[in-house]
């Protein structure tokens, strides 16, 4: 078991698109759609935080919870990126490479939740 959140894949994970996510929002065309940009790195940003809070409740169903809003928060920044895209604001390269990162990011936080609510999980 990890002593600390920042052992976790999934938050290494979400910090690695929260990171892409900032590369995206500080370049292009997108750096000048403010509202855009804030709705796109808040979502970014609340993965990585709502795992790390969730590590912090010491239970494992609450960790449950936040993982379950940190994954809602990974498909929020997908569909972003789709829009982004969608917007010209990024290439198809660029939108591919974010969207991987994201199905992997949400893939390690949806394990992790299955783990932590099954009977394989001592601390449950």
């Amino acid at each position: 078991m990890a002593r600390d959140f920042t052992e976790l894949v999934a938050w290494q994970l979400s910090v690695d698109l929260k990171r892409r996510v900032y590369e995206i929002a500080r370049t292009g065309r997108s750096a000048r759609d403010w509202k855009f940009v804030e709705q796109l790195t808040d979502a970014a940003a609340s993965a990585p935080r709502n795992i790390a809070e969730g590590f912090g409740r010491f239970d494992a169903k609450e960790f449950a919870q936040f993982l379950k809003i940190a994954i809602g928060s990974e498909l929020e920044v997908r569909n972003h990126l789709i829009d982004a895209f969608d917007r010209g604001y990024i290439t198809e390269a660029e939108r591919d490479d974010a969207i991987h990162l994201s199905r992997r990011a949400v893939t390690a936080a949806t394990r992790l939740r299955a783990y932590l609510l099954s009977d394989r999980n001592p601390y449950r």
